[in-house]
């Protein structure tokens, strides 16, 4: 077996049986060898490229079950995070190596309470700084550092934090970075804490042969009409709508759901629990079309995405890769659609210079056009007014979160009856008379 030819243990070998993987993927072949070597590793790969059982394999070869933390995984985002551990779990279990995941946005008492038995623990850099300045993560005993998905961290600005917590690690570690490209800020990590890292990299994934590349030419006002109109008739299994922003995200999700389209909706803004839930159905297919930002582009593999559709056109090219990333995996087929309005000229020029992408302009179907109210009214604004909301920002500063509006006051800025004496003369009679009536 092609597997037992890389030197992987015989436990993993087994599970890689299990789960009926056929050879290992370029990113395996290259890198396992270096990694269970014990070598500082840079592996340039995209997403769905077999990474984490490239690291996971080196993981299991050094680390014994002895309840003390001895591999680190940090990844950029909570889902990715959830995905990773999972595999992990999955790869392990015949080593009975624990591991725990952790990321912010939930309680800590559960994590905490994993965290002193675990071996690998996989984590977002804000909720492990937070544990190890608190000193509840020890990593004295740490073997294994892995940076995966090193770019996207970066983008995010992780940056101070990944430093930080790289100074808390031994120095006589082995440190394997994982990234979707290779930038300037990614070399400067490595030269500054990996050791003589012996560089491996694979083309995209992502099958030319297999994926249709096309964009649409429309008005920017009927944009969301031609997005209709192609998820009602394109045969597709598995979609996903990209959106430049969470607010975008929220406005196209409600204008579909409006028109009889099943969708599912998902951004950084939403709660960590809903988030995993709406991931869950859709790798499950209990709904077949995704909205989102970039949040779900990077990291995470969703098999059997047919359809990627850019409502936004990225700023770059490597986000469009990433996007388009998504489909025609492993010999599927796949398309890419872009809907190009004005407005996204100059980012759609950026994409076309790339000398790899062959995007081929598509002829405009006949569709109905849709006459749906685009503009989203804040609510705040609503229940008190634009003379009211425009007062309140002036006076505390803009920054106020009008949810359940007494409530949260309250909880910032204090009983209103002192901030009255405080405020002294910015309040006039009137203003009084306003506040005491919301």
């Amino acid at each position: 077996m092609a597997f037992r030819n890389l030197g992987i243990k015989e436990e993993v070998i087994k599970v890689i049986e299990e789960e009926n993987f056929e050879k290992p993927f370029e990113i395996q072949e290259k890198a396992i060898p270096f990694v269970l070597d014990g070598k500082d590793v840079i592996a340039q790969a995209a997403t769905g490229s077999g990474k984490t059982l490239a690291f996971g394999a080196g993981i299991i070869h050094i680390c014994k079950r002895e309840e003390k933390i001895q591999a680190l995984v940090l990844v950029p985002t909570r889902e990715l995070a959830e995905q990773v551990a999972g595999s992990m779990k999955k790869f392990s279990k015949y080593n009975f190596l624990k591991t725990t995941v952790v990321y912010g946005g939930v309680g800590m008492a559960a994590q905490i309470k994993n965290l002193k038995n675990a071996d690998i623990v996989v984590g977002t850099p804000g909720r492990i700084l937070d544990y190890i300045t608190r000193r509840i993560i020890d990593l004295k005993f740490l073997k294994v550092l892995v940076l995966d998905e090193s770019d996207r961290m970066l983008d995010m600005g992780f940056i101070r934090d990944v430093e930080r917590i790289i100074k808390a690690c031994p120095i006589n570690r082995q440190t394997l970075m994982f990234s979707a490209t290779i930038s300037p800020e990614i070399t400067h990590l490595a030269k500054k804490y990996m050791i003589n890292p012996m560089k491996v990299s694979v083309e995209s994934y992502v099958d030319p042969s297999n994926l249709r590349q096309f964009f649409y030419d429309v008005n920017e006002r009927e944009k969301f009409s031609l997005l209709a109109h192609l998820l009602k008739n394109e045969d597709s299994e598995l979609t996903m709508v990209f959106c430049a922003t969470r607010r975008r995200v929220d406005i196209i999700a409600k204008k579909l759901d409006s028109q009889g389209i099943d969708i599912l909706a998902i951004h950084g803004g939403f709660p960590q629990n809903r988030r995993l839930r709406i991931m869950e159905e859709f790798q499950n297919k209990k709904i077949r079309i995704l909205v989102c930002t970039d949040v779900a582009a990077r990291g995470l593999d969703i098999k059997g995405v047919s359809h990627v559709y850019n409502y936004d056109i990225p700023n770059e090219s490597k986000d469009y890769i990433h996007r388009i990333g998504r489909t025609a995996r492993a010999g599927e087929k796949g398309k890419a659609i872009s809907l190009v309005s004005n407005r996204d000229g100059k980012n759609f020029e950026n994409i076309l210079r790339n000398p790899k992408l062959s995007i081929k302009k598509e002829t405009l179907p006949e569709f109905e056009r849709l006459s749906i109210e685009t503009k989203v009214h804040d609510s705040h604004r609503k229940s008190v007014g634009r003379r009211n909301f425009r007062r309140e920002r002036s006076i505390y500063g803009g920054r106020v979160n009008f949810g359940r509006r007494k409530g949260r006051f309250n909880r910032s800025y204090g009983n209103h009856n002192r901030d009255k004496r405080t405020l002294g003369r910015k309040y006039d009679s009137g203003r009084r008379d306003n506040w005491k009536r919301r």
